[in-house]
Formats: C-alpha cells, structure tokens, sequence
C-alpha cells in the first residue's frame, strides 16, 4: 500500500474552509508562430505524465479511518478535466488575470480525482497567454511527486520527442483489502490510532484518519524549537494575522535582478536581505494606508526557507550575490528559520543594515552550522544529479510552514533562484515565473518569488476579507526599492 505520509495525511484532512492546502504557478508566455493551442497543451501535459505519476494517482480513504489514506491509480483518469481552458474578457489586462488566479486558487480541488488542475488561459493583451497550475500541498512531497511545471517546461524552444507514456492503471484494492492492511499497521504500531484521534480537528474526529503518527508530532516539536532559535516569543500582534476565509486575492511585480544585485553591493550584503528589505519596506507602507499605529519598534516575523542563507565557505557565503539555489537548503527538517522585519524604521538604509544584521547572525550562527550538510527533507531522496525546480521548492517551503505552530510568525516567504536563461513551454518562450504560495491558516498573507532570467518575479496570494487593498502592495513594493540606494555615501 502507498500511503499517505503523516504530514500528508494531516494536510489532507484538514483542507477545509479557510485553510486550503493547495499552491500553484503562474507562467506568462509569448504567442509563438505555433501558438500554444489548447490542444498541443494537453499533448504535452499528457506525454509528461510518466515523469510524475502521481499525477494520475486519487487518493482512497481507508473504512472508519482506521489508517491513513492510500495512494491509488484513478481507473478513470481524464485528462480533460485536469487541464482546462480560460479566456479573459476584452482587453485582456494584468489586473484581469490577477482577478481570475484569485478565483480559481479559491476553489476546492475534487477530492475524487488527483488533487491538480491545469488553466490555459488566453486572451491575454500584448500577444500574450498563461499556464497556471494548482496542485494540493499533499501531492508534491519533493520525492515521490514534483511540481508539474517542473517536466514540462523544456531548455530550448524545439518541443523534444518523448517516448510514448503507454499507461495502464493498477487494479484499486478493496475495501475489505484496505482494512487487512489498517488492521495490520495498527496491530504494529497503535500508538498510531491515539495519536491520530488526539491531533484531529474536533469537527472532523469520526472520519479523521488514525495513523497520523505520534512521529509528526514529535517531529514538528523538534523542528519548531530549531526554528524558533532567533525567536522564542510568539510573533507580534497584526492585522495579517486572523481567521481566514476560502477566498483570495493575487496580484504580482517584478523588479531586475541587476538593481538587486548594485543595492547588495553597494551596501555589502545579500541579495535576499534586499529582497527581505523591500518587503519590509511596503509592509510598512500598508500598515500606515490603513492608519494603523507603526511605532519605530514595529516588527512583522517573517518564516523564510534556508536556502536563502546557507553557512560557512565559499560557495555558501551568505554574501551571495545570487538568490540561493535549492541545493544549498540544508538543515534538518527544511524548516527555515524566523526573523523580524522592522517595520517600524522609516529609514531604508537602517532597515536594511538591521535585517543584513539579523540573517548574518543566523546564517553564522553555531547552531546553524551543527546541523551539517544533512538532506533538507528527510523522506527528500532526489538523486542528487536530479534538479529541484522552483516550483517544487516553493511547494516544499509551502509544507514546512503549514506544520509551524500558529502564533510563530506573521507572514511565509519562500525564496527560489529559477533559470538564468529563457525557457519554453511547448516552444513558447516563458517571460515571467510567478509561484502561488499556499496561505496558511491564520495568516492573511502568502509572498513568494523566483528569479527567472534577469528578473526578480514576488507574488503575493492573500485572503481576500483581510487584505481586499492587496493590488496597492505592487506599488508599494516598486517605491520600497527606489528608496533603497544604489550608491553609499
């Protein structure tokens, strides 16, 4: 039986109104000569299928929840219903884009087929279309199931031949099958049937799965206290923080790379502490648009991955001059590590000094360096010539801190260097990469970002009744970086 890990488990079952545990991306591509039809979409889709066959896997809950749920082939599978089309209104706007990756991220996936679904979306202005994808947080684990846009997206605008996917289904097992093997697994371990009632949601107890295994919670307990070495408190009182409703908003910007890059060097720091510095910069400024009170003391606490600043020697300095690449995300548990953003400071150039600071300190601390160059995940057997695409990194960010406690830290930021260079989707040039950070419960705000051929992309994925003025956050974030100097004096 394939089933469900632990975490997944957990991820699965408590999906419900407020906390959905899906994530996605957002790919702009240009009209080629051989536009992107709907129809070469689904080729391309369905020829990439056999790099990640969980993709066609649902999942099968076990009979009165006596185990956790197993990973089952869909006997039905219809890639059409996966992978659909969209088209915007006339003109075509950003905006109007924005407006439907809202609407769809904030649909439930069906539960009785594969947690994914596929948008070609057209019409959009200047020659343009998109690909977005929504994938549930329990589907990509960085092991057994990428992110889809991670195989089929290609290097070079030639669309390459691949072998023909002759897939047929495994015969689903039973019920009665199904409860052998509960029956088995809780005779061998019943700490598992304890656990399980005792960490589900009240609502859900009588069909809540039982094996979700005392492990997760000794182990979220570990990593909790190894993320919490900056931090022992609980985060600050915020706006960002509050019930959450199954609605979004999304909205994006972009800035160049190299402007990131002339700010680090000008103030010898990292590029991340500039990308952390700009953030903080229009949290700021949409705290003081809603007139609330920001004493110069103010902080926001940010979880952000640790690939964002890897210890000690050369290739891991953290005075890089380059967004961090997956590889380097090495600490037990990949569970980043916390710090607080000060926005409070009005000043840009101490903002930034304070928050270079804070991340040197961490990424120099011993503690950090103990941990040594362990996996980044401990179930993450990837080979290691195998490359961990953004997308997969910023779903693995995703569940690290879906597992935090709730009072941690405010807001999730998930930091991933993408490719230098253009890449094609079925020989349409990709001009822009924007992932779509998963909200976690109790936290109004999702940010993520990739750099992608010259530029830096941040998304932003928000509840919709908290932040309904999330589309000034783009212009906020392009005033946050004109303030900060390329030049010190």
């Amino acid at each position: 039986m394939n089933r469900l890990s632990p975490q997944d488990a957990t991820f699965y079952y408590r999906d419900e109104e407020g906390s959905t545990t899906h994530l996605g991306s957002l790919l702009v591509l240009e009209r080629s000569a051989t536009h992107l039809e709907y129809h070469r979409l689904l080729a391309t889709v369905e020829s990439r299928l056999g790099s990640v066959p969980r993709y066609r896997q649902r999942v099968r809950e076990v009979t009165l929840g006596l185990a956790r749920p197993v990973w089952v082939d869909d006997n039905d599978f219809d890639i059409t219903y996966h992978v659909r089309r969209s088209a915007l209104p006339t003109p075509g706007t950003d905006d109007q884009l924005h407006d439907l990756v809202a609407r769809l991220m904030s649909r439930p996936l069906d539960r009785h087929r594969p947690l994914w679904e596929m948008y070609l979306v057209e019409g959009l202005a200047d020659n343009r279309m998109a690909v977005l994808t929504k994938t549930h947080r329990a589907l990509v684990d960085g092991r057994d199931a990428l992110e889809i846009n991670q195989v089929i997206v290609d290097d070079e605008p030639v669309h390459p031949e691949t072998p023909q996917d002759l897939w047929l289904p495994d015969a689903e097992p039973s019920s009665g099958a199904l409860v052998v093997h509960a029956i088995a697994d809780v005779v061998t371990r019943p700490w598992e049937l304890i656990e399980t009632v005792r960490s589900a949601p009240v609502a859900r107890v009588a069909s809540a799965p039982v094996a979700t295994v005392t492990s997760v919670v000794a182990g979220s307990l570990r990593r909790i206290g190894s993320v919490m070495q900056l931090a022992t408190d609980s985060a600050p009182d915020s706006p960002l923080n509050g019930a959450t409703t199954g609605t979004r908003r999304f909205t994006v910007a972009s800035i160049p790379a190299v402007r990131c890059l002339q700010i680090a060097r000008a103030h010898d720091c990292a590029v991340n502490d500039v990308v952390l510095a700009a953030i903080a910069g229009a949290l700021r400024r949409w705290l003081l648009s809603r007139d609330l009170a920001v004493d110069a003391h103010a902080t926001v606490r940010v979880m952000v991955p640790l690939s964002a600043y890897s210890a000690g020697g050369e290739a891991g300095s953290s005075r890089s001059d380059e967004l961090s690449s997956d590889a380097e995300w090495m600490a037990e548990g990949l569970r980043g590590f916390v710090t607080d953003l000060p926005v409070g400071e009005p000043n840009p150039t101490v903002r930034l000094s304070q928050i270079a600071h804070l991340t040197e300190r961490h990424s120099h601390s011993t503690r950090r360096m103990s941990m040594g160059t362990r996996a980044w995940l401990p179930e993450f057997t990837v080979a290691a010539t195998q490359r961990v695409g953004p997308a997969t990194f910023h779903a693995m960010s995703s569940r690290a801190a879906a597992s935090m406690s709730g009072r941690s830290f405010n807001v999730p930021i998930s930091i991933a260097r993408g490719p230098g260079a253009p890449q094609y989707l079925a020989g349409n040039r990709i001009t822009e990469i924007y992932p779509v950070p998963a909200l976690v419960p109790q936290r109004a705000l999702a940010i993520g970002l990739n750099s992608y051929n010259g530029e830096v992309f941040f998304a932003f994925n928000a509840d919709r009744d908290i932040m309904w003025d999330l589309g000034a956050m783009t212009e906020f974030l392009a005033e946050s970086f004109d303030e900060l100097p390329v030049t010190t004096r």
